[in-house]
């Protein structure tokens, strides 16, 4: 990796799910270059990797992700620090970071403590999220002198809609795990974290993977409106009628037993 190889560590807690860990907590896992690249390539790594049913993202240390690194901006010279150079900068780390919402398989974030700015929208493009008692949400862009990133201004209201979001957007406060969890931030709140969305993840590691595969795309489908859901199921549903594995999950019922499905 051009990365260093530990920056972003792969584990494999179940056989059909992963585990990418942000692996430097002495910058609170901040999205520094080292970082993105590894991150990059962890996940172009697993993309085409047949043996992903579901994906986990962690943090190490006492935070997920502090966010942006935006250090350079303090190292580059003057005549690189223009809106159109900056936006040719960050429309790729936005890209890279967000890369969960593309994956074909589900992603679940295992926040285990403060996620802060782009740390937050990287939680955000996840499938799914749960919470450590200590996690903690901000979005304090306006707070730090910029705008918003990463999309932010979309994902946070799709999760917790537009008054919610607006709150967090205009005062930055940190938003407690609990409070999150009341509000639909997160799908739960545990003490071990990973465990948790660990348990999780294999339980979902267990579904049909074409009609998984199908229903990521259509949630995303989904945001078009009505009609484009009906188009997309319409066409996805007769896809997975097709395949072995709507035979197996039907017998598996009939005989009240767990499913094998074998993705064909």
């Amino acid at each position: 990796m051009s990365g260093s190889a530990d920056a972003v560590t792969l584990t494999w807690p179940a056989s059909t799910v992963a585990l990418l860990t942000l692996n430097r907590p002495r910058v609170r896992n901040a999205m520094t270059e080292e970082l993105t690249s590894a991150w990059h390539e962890r996940i172009e790594q697993l993309r085409e990797n047949e043996r992903v049913r579901v994906l986990v993202v962690a943090g190490a240390g006492p935070s997920f992700c502090a966010g942006a690194d935006l250090s350079w901006l303090d190292q580059a010279a003057e005549s690189d620090v223009t809106p159109d150079r900056i936006r040719r900068r960050m429309l790729p780390f936005y890209r890279t970071w967000l890369a969960a919402r593309e994956l074909p398989f589900p992603v679940i974030a295992a926040v285990n403590g403060p996620t802060i700015g782009a740390g937050l929208a990287l939680a955000l493009s996840c499938d799914l999220r749960y919470a450590a008692p200590t996690a903690t949400f901000a979005a304090p862009f306006i707070h730090l002198g910029t705008h918003t990133g990463m999309a932010m201004t979309a994902l946070l209201p799709e999760a917790i809609g537009a008054s919610r979001a607006r709150e967090m957007l205009y005062t930055g406060r940190p938003v407690t795990a609990e409070e999150a969890h009341r509000w639909g931030l997160v799908a739960g709140v545990a003490a071990d974290v990973v465990a948790e969305a660990v348990t999780v993840a294999t339980r979902l590691s267990e579904a049909a993977p074409i009609a998984t595969r199908l229903l990521k795309r259509g949630l995303e489908q989904g945001r078009y409106g009505f009609n484009a859901s009906l188009e997309w199921e319409a066409l996805a549903q007769p896809v997975s009628l097709t395949t072995r594995d709507i035979h197996e999950g039907v017998q598996a019922q009939r005989e009240h037993r767990p499913p094998r499905f074998e993705d064909h």
